[in-house]
C-alpha cells in the first residue's frame, strides 16, 4: 500500500507482536435476549478470518462489538493493542467496515463519494487526490468515476463499497457478507482483491453464507444462537468432524429418504439432484450397516463420502434437523 500520510505518523503503534483482535467473553444482551454469549476469540495478523452461521446467530453484532460501534454488555475486545470501549475513539480510524448493504450516497458520484469518505477520514486533500486515484486503478472504476452508484451493477457497487471501506488504509477491515448480492463470478474477483490487501499486511473479518467463501478463510468461527461452537482452519474442522457421510443414488429418493429419516440416526438427509447426502450423528458403529438394511431392495447404491464443511456446519449448530 502507499506510504502513511503525516496525519497517519501520529497514530500508535497498534500493538505490534499482539494478535490483531483478542475478544474475552464477549457478550451482548438486548433485554432478556441474549445475542452474542461469552464468545472468546484470538484473530492472528494478516490473514482472513471468518464468521459463519445461521440468521439471527449473532455474526452482525459480534462485528459491532468487535469495531467499537456496539457496547459489549460484558467482556472486552482488544484491537491492535487497544481496549474497547475504553479506546473506541482510538481503534474506530483503524477500522474499515463494509456493511451487507450498501450504504454509500447514492446522490454523489463515485469520485464524489470516495472524496466525502475521504474528508471524513482526515486525509489532506493531496492524500485524498493520491488514494482516489489509486483505487479506482485498483477496484477498476476509473470509467465509472462520474457515475452514481444508482447507475452501477452490482459487481461496481460493491467493487466501490471496498474502495471505500478502505481508502484510509485501515489494518483491519470487517465485511458484513459482502458478497450476498452478487455472481459467482464476481465473487471470486472480490476474494482476489481480499487477498491482494492481505499482502499488504491487512487483517481482514468477513461474514459469510457461502460454503465456498468460508473453505477460503485462513481460519474459520462457526457461530450458532450467539455462541462460538466452531473455530480452525477449514481443513482441520473437517479432518476433525467426528461424523459419517454417506451417498446414496438411485431412484424414488423422497421414499428413500423417509425410511433413513425414520431410523433416527441421521443429523441431515439432504438431496442433491439424483442423490442423497447422510450426515450420520457419531457414536453408533452401526449406523452404515442400518442405512444399507433400510434401502436394501430399492437398487440404490451406498458409498461414504469425505466429508465437507456444510457438513461440518450442519453439524455444530442447533438447527432443525435437514429431514
Amino acid at each position: 500500500m502507499d506510504t502513511a500520510t503525516a496525519a497517519d505518523s501520529a497514530r500508535p503503534d497498534n500493538g505490534a507482536g499482539e494478535p490483531a483482535i483478542v475478544a474475552t467473553g464477549l457478550t451482548r444482551r438486548f433485554g432478556r435476549t441474549v445475542a452474542v454469549d461469552s464468545v472468546d476469540l484470538t484473530i492472528p495478523r494478516a490473514k482472513i478470518y471468518g464468521f459463519l452461521g445461521p440468521n439471527g446467530c449473532g455474526k452482525s453484532t459480534t462485528f459491532r462489538m468487535l469495531c467499537g460501534l456496539l457496547t459489549p454488555t460484558e467482556g472486552e475486545v482488544r484491537v491492535l493493542g487497544h481496549s474497547i470501549p475504553r479506546d473506541a475513539e482510538t481503534v474506530r480510524p483503524l477500522i474499515g467496515y463494509m456493511t451487507q448493504q450498501f450504504s454509500l450516497y447514492r446522490d454523489l458520484s463515485v469520485r464524489e463519494n470516495l472524496d466525502f469518505l475521504g474528508k471524513v477520514r482526515g486525509l489532506s486533500r493531496r492524500r485524498r487526490r493520491e488514494r482516489i486515484e489509486a483505487s479506482l486503478e485498483t477496484y477498476d472504476l476509473g470509467r465509472l468515476a462520474r457515475r452514481r452508484p444508482e447507475n452501477l451493477s452490482g459487481g461496481e457497487r460493491q467493487r466501490l463499497a471496498l474502495a471505500a471501506a478502505v481508502l484510509h488504509e485501515p489494518p483491519v477491515l470487517l465485511l458484513d457478507e459482502p458478497t450476498s448480492a452478487v455472481d459467482p463470478r464476481t465473487r471470486r474477483s472480490f476474494w482476489d482483491s481480499l487477498f491482494a490487501l492481505i499482502e499488504h499486511d491487512v487483517t481482514i473479518l468477513v461474514s459469510t453464507h457461502y460454503m465456498e467463501e468460508a473453505e477460503r478463510c485462513h481460519q474459520l468461527a462457526i457461530l450458532d444462537r450467539g455462541r462460538l461452537v466452531a473455530e480452525g482452519e477449514p481443513k482441520t474442522l473437517i479432518g476433525d468432524l467426528g461424523h459419517t457421510v454417506l451417498e446414496v443414488e438411485g431412484e424414488q429418493l423422497a421414499r428413500l429418504r423417509q425410511r433413513i429419516a425414520e431410523l433416527g440416526i441421521a443429523r441431515s438427509v439432504a438431496q442433491l439432484g439424483n442423490r442423497l447426502r447422510v450426515l450420520l450423528e457419531p457414536g453408533d458403529p452401526d449406523a452404515a450397516g442400518l442405512v444399507g438394511a433400510a434401502i436394501a431392495g430399492s437398487g440404490a447404491s451406498i458409498a461414504e463420502t469425505r466429508p465437507g464443511l456444510e457438513d461440518v456446519f450442519v453439524a455444530s449448530t442447533q438447527g432443525d434437523r435437514d429431514l
